[in-house]
């Protein structure tokens, strides 16, 4: 096991280190005070989407318990807290009227934060699209770009004065691939060029919201969170390293080309580019504004071969073996080399701005025993990725700070309350946090910045 103290002293005593939720995964109150569905309560809703038919509507409860959590966050030693503002809750037919009660949720939040002395890291958009807008056609309609806008001006005009950072997106993979592509999230499409409308309107829709928060608080720093891959081959053979280089186009390129160089990626668009929507005059501007920092979520890697099948669809590739034996709860290959090798291939590829490490976790589903949930297995994977950072930073990468998912177990999309991913344990009959071994081993290592027990680097 890795020593708090010792890993400490390799990073920068100005770290800062943070924990990590999402506004559907913890809310619950799913009707309370004007708000209203998602298209996530819709999908979970849905007979055959989420494991048990599980919901969002008590979750964890925070919306309830907000006090006693954000005294729970204090009580872990972390600096910074990054949360979801729930859409559904400030604007919740999409368009339309502002519910001043869903906003002032938000208010009593991030007032919370700073009475404790911790930084609020708020991130606009988590999945949860108001129903509303899937008339309009959702995220495959130019027009919900433009409703997000609207909407992130409200939030910014409310609650920016009091925001230490701002992301206008979180894993837009997730919501454009998974969402509209591969069915597995809401909305559950399954079609190439419903995803490809998505994409751009979610890419335009970042850039429009860049220039909302900036309109409204030219001093916030705002960046974008992306669940970057880290892509090896499943070969040295020409064809599978081919094929991981059309999967770095797909899954990373067509979100980090046109935000950090306004533009798709060239084998992207060879491929698909007929099948976009219209790209208009000026959207790949707005896209690239130029950002003040960017969030990675990184869990695992992902390795490809290149799928034989004629007229397979691009990127044409299948999932190949893992290298490491050692899996999650949920099946994901443990490997933190791969957390390394995907920053410096980043950095090197792009022109990125500094990063914060905004989610890294671990599924691992051990309950409480005896007053104590002993998870070893999330201790060590989170004590080999933050070694990994302490690496980056030795080697001059920009690497700013650390926010473990999550903060306490919950809602895990189409996986309902199955997979645990919290630091603290949650016993959702009795809503009893329990703070996990990992988690007091989070406090130990957090507790000691930002000023450290040696000099900021």
């Amino acid at each position: 096991m890795i020593e708090a103290r010792k890993l400490a002293e390799r990073l920068p005593g100005d770290f800062v280190f943070g924990v990590a939720t999402a506004s559907f995964q913890i809310e619950g109150a799913s009707k309370a005070d004007g708000r209203k569905p998602s298209i996530w309560d819709s999908f979970s809703n849905m007979p055959g989407r989420v494991f048990g038919r599980h919901n969002g509507d008590v979750a964890c409860d925070h919306y309830n318990r907000l006090e006693q959590d954000l005294d729970l966050i204090k009580s872990l030693g972390v600096e910074a807290y990054r949360f979801s503002v729930a859409w559904p809750r400030i604007i919740p037919e999409g368009t339309g009227p502002v519910n001043e009660r869903g906003i002032d949720f938000y208010d009593r939040l991030v007032d919370g934060l700073k009475a404790r002395g911790i930084k609020a890291f708020a991130t606009l958009y988590h999945w949860d699209l108001p129903l509303a807008l899937m008339g309009d056609g959702g995220w495959t309609a130019r027009t919900t770009a433009y409703a997000y806008q609207r909407y992130a001006k409200t939030v910014i005009a409310r609650i920016g004065d009091r925001l230490d950072a701002v992301a206008t997106f979180n894993e837009p993979w997730c919501s454009v691939w998974l969402g509209h592509l591969y069915g597995v999230h809401a909305p559950g499409e399954r079609n190439m060029d419903a995803a490809l409308a998505a994409l751009h309107f979610t890419n335009l829709a970042h850039g429009l919201g860049v220039e909302a928060i900036r309109s409204e608080r030219a001093d916030l720093p705002v960046g974008i969170v992306i669940n970057a891959h880290s892509i090896y081959p499943g070969s040295t053979t020409a064809e599978d390293k081919a094929a991981a280089e059309r999967a770095f186009d797909f899954h990373n390129g067509v979100f980090f080309d046109p935000v950090f160089k306004g533009e798709y990626p060239e084998g992207f668009l060879a491929e698909l580019g007929s099948r976009m929507p219209q790209i208009e005059d000026g959207d790949m501007a707005t896209i690239a504004q130029p950002l003040d920092w960017w969030g990675l979520n990184y869990y695992t890697p992902m390795r490809v071969s290149s799928d034989p099948t004629p007229d397979a669809e691009y990127p044409a590739t299948t999932n190949a073996k893992p290298v490491s034996s050692a899996k999650t709860d949920i099946g994901w290959e443990v490997y933190a080399p791969a957390l390394g090798a995907l920053v410096e291939t980043l950095n090197a590829r792009y022109a990125l701005p500094e990063c914060y490490i905004t989610e890294n976790g671990a599924c691992y589903n051990m309950g409480v025993e005896n007053g104590i949930v002993d998870d070893q297995p999330r201790l060590d994977y989170i004590a080999d990725h933050l070694s990994v950072t302490a690496d980056l930073i030795a080697k001059g990468y920009p690497m700013r700070g650390y926010f473990a998912w999550s903060l306490m177990d919950n809602f895990e999309w189409a996986e309902g309350y199955r997979m645990r991913f919290g630091i603290v344990h949650v016993d959702y009959e009795t809503q009893v946090r329990t703070i996990k071994k990992s988690g007091h081993w989070y406090k130990e290592l957090a507790e000691q910045f930002p000023k450290g027990n040696h000099k900021a680097a």
